[in-house]
């Protein structure tokens, strides 16, 4: 009887509460299944070859055959930026997973042993939020070596921390709650409590804060690519697209601006996303 008053405690996520469609909720979706088909097959979606040069056509405006226009070589920069979703978010999927898992397992530690667990792993986060994100993340590609992936885990690892907390704030929230102290005492394991009981209690702000680390990452991949640690030519990403085109952003400001309104657009979806998962799974 204790049990089943305990386990009617759960608070299960909470999935039917709002059905109701919210009209800017539409067009974050699209933008996100596009940026997913630019991923999946960017070579059925881009006109042109990406690398492909055209030495009699540099610089050219946005046209009907360019609809970008080219860069400083005669590469279309549609194609260009369709070519570089994949590495840009590719990255910051990487980024994110490390953060997450990490992070989550970490969180997930500290607040249920508590203690000297709780203390060390406290540390260790206290460190890593106390070193700016872009020059922790600088330091961990000057070790590894520039490129996308060594970028990836760079920033991946500068957003451990963030998870970490988040997620040990979540259990704790959790932890103490009849229906987990019910399986303890019918002998449940760590194991079992962690992953069965208190995790999947907790979990809708961690998704809805992988969701902006998700934006995070992006902005943070594109800026290392821009200063030349991430992406390296002739690859197209979104982040060297920009460090490329602002030699030329006088002449052909659009070299800067299409892969730049790429990020805001993706971002701001991103960040949408996250606060309809919090909203609807919360």
């Amino acid at each position: 009887m204790i049990l089943t008053d305990a386990l009617s405690a759960v608070p299960l996520p909470r999935l039917h509460r709002r059905v109701s469609v919210n009209p800017w909720d539409v067009p974050p979706v699209v933008l996100l299944l596009l940026v997913a088909a630019m991923i999946i097959a960017p070579s059925a979606i881009a006109p042109y070859d990406p690398l492909q040069e055209n030495p009699d056509l540099p610089l050219a405006g946005p046209s009907l055959a360019h609809p970008f226009g080219t860069d400083y070589i005669g590469r279309d920069l549609l194609s260009r930026v369709i070519a570089g979703t994949g590495a840009t978010i590719a990255g910051s999927f990487i980024a994110v997973v490390i953060g997450l898992l990490v992070g989550t397992i970490l969180g997930l530690l500290a607040a249920y042993f508590g203690r000297l667990t709780d203390s060390v792993i406290g540390r260790v986060i206290d460190v890593l939020l106390s070193i700016p994100t872009l020059l922790l993340s600088i330091t961990i590609i000057v070790a590894l070596g520039f490129g996308t992936v060594n970028a990836a885990i760079a920033v991946g690892i500068s957003s451990i921390a963030v998870f970490a907390r988040l997620a040990r704030s979540e259990v704790l929230a959790v932890r103490n709650l009849p229906f987990v102290e019910a399986s303890a005492h019918l002998g449940a394991g760590h194991l079992t409590l962690l992953f069965r009981h208190i995790l999947p209690n907790s979990y809708s702000s961690v998704l809805a804060l992988a969701a902006l680390q998700f934006g995070a990452a992006i902005l943070a991949i594109a800026s290392l690519s821009f200063l030349g640690y991430g992406a390296q030519p002739p690859e197209p990403e979104w982040g060297l697209l920009i460090s490329e085109g602002r030699n030329y952003i006088n002449s052909a400001p659009g070299l800067v601006f299409f892969p730049a309104l790429a990020i805001v657009l993706t971002v701001m979806s991103l960040s949408r996303l996250a606060h309809v998962i919090r909203e609807k799974v919360g």
